[in-house]
């Protein structure tokens, strides 16, 4: 019904027939849907919490990346509130107002604090860090296009314990 990034872990919600895929694809369209990340980024917030507005659209000569764009790009929104920080990195938790492509790592790469580990966006420093993505789809409500009671799920992130090569 939605799409994660490859390298993206955590939740995904899957329809068992056309008429159910249908209404569960006009939720997400109607931004009746609520989503969750989790995610460990490079640095340290200066707010607590925010959101983020920034256009997208896609970095043609550079596919699959996205960009900030002003003048083209589609309206973008992720809501931001910090979990905890230690000297390099943060755990945060994202939620996608809007659902572009790359939304989630090209904000947070923007405002100054690519997700670690992640190869299309971070800088050097916090691509090595981790050996993969730190970015997990945790919890996903929506209203179940049977009975009509709101649903929610969640799975839990590990990020604690991701080994991490080397604090910067």
């Amino acid at each position: 019904v939605h799409r994660l990034d490859m390298a993206t872990s955590g939740i995904m919600l899957m329809a068992l027939s056309k008429e159910v895929n249908r209404e569960l694809s006009r939720q997400f369209q109607k931004r009746e849907v609520d989503k969750t990340y989790i995610a460990r980024i490079f640095g340290n917030l200066s707010e607590p919490r925010g959101r983020i507005e920034l256009p997208l659209i896609c970095d043609w000569p550079n596919r699959p990346k996205q960009m900030v764009d002003f003048n083209n790009g589609k309206a973008s929104t992720t809501d931001y509130q910090l979990l905890r920080q230690d000297s390099y990195s943060a755990l945060v938790e994202l939620s996608p107002i809007t659902g572009r492509s790359h939304q989630l790592r090209v904000h947070m790469q923007a405002i100054g604090h690519p997700i670690l580990g992640d190869r299309l966006y971070a800088d050097n420093q916090a691509l090595t860090v981790s050996n993969r993505l730190l970015l997990h789809a945790q919890s996903i409500t929506f209203t179940h296009p049977k009975s009509g009671q709101r649903m929610s799920f969640s799975l839990p992130h590990e990020f604690d314990q991701e080994p991490i090569s080397g604090q910067h």
